[in-house]
């Protein structure tokens, strides 16, 4: 019986901590939600999904489509946060404060003539759960969040293949865990 309670007692504390973090991204968002110097993007879940199976189903026999799919199908959401008239830097020290980084790897940190740009991963038994971008410099910030269940290799695709914010600067640095 105190083994049952303690074991649920830990899994409770790990769920609460997972979700503190995601609280923590979401925090930070809403903080600049009613601020008009940004931009401010959020694609659901449910929107991923659907992309996905709209290209696997009209793929036809292209593989490279249906892969991309699938691929874009495991996104279970982004979120973008960009201004281009801000203090970056400042913005981008308050961002890095507000994550806890125990829980994050560094993929990449670029640090040039007052900006710097990095890429993290949150992993959970061996998959990446969330990529996170953080840039900022003098007159500019972004921060975007893409949250799924990939590999590193799921990661150099959709850098490689897609359009989405910020996985150009991605496909630009190196291709894996360090």
């Amino acid at each position: 019986m105190k083994k049952s309670l303690l074991l649920l007692l830990f899994l409770i504390g790990i769920a609460n901590v997972s979700m503190a973090q995601d609280d923590a991204i979401q925090k930070f968002f809403s903080k600049y939600m009613e601020d008009d110097r940004f931009s401010r993007v959020y694609i659901s879940p449910k929107m991923m999904q659907m992309a996905g199976g709209f290209l696997k189903s009209n793929a036809g026999t292209d593989a490279e489509a249906k892969e991309l799919g699938t691929l874009i199908g495991k996104i279970k959401g982004i979120r973008i946060l960009s201004s281009e008239e801000v203090e970056g830097m400042t913005l981008y020290k308050d961002a890095m404060a507000t994550l806890d980084k125990n829980q994050y790897e560094e993929l990449m940190d670029i640090q040039d003539k007052g900006s710097s740009l990095k890429f993290m991963v949150r992993e959970e038994g061996g998959l990446i759960k969330e990529l996170t971008m953080l840039s900022g410099d003098a007159k500019s910030f972004t921060l975007l969040s893409m949250l799924g269940s990939f590999t590193y290799e799921d990661l150099n695709l959709l850098a490689e293949k897609t359009d989405i914010p910020g996985m150009d600067q991605y496909g630009k640095g190196p291709k894996g865990p360090k």
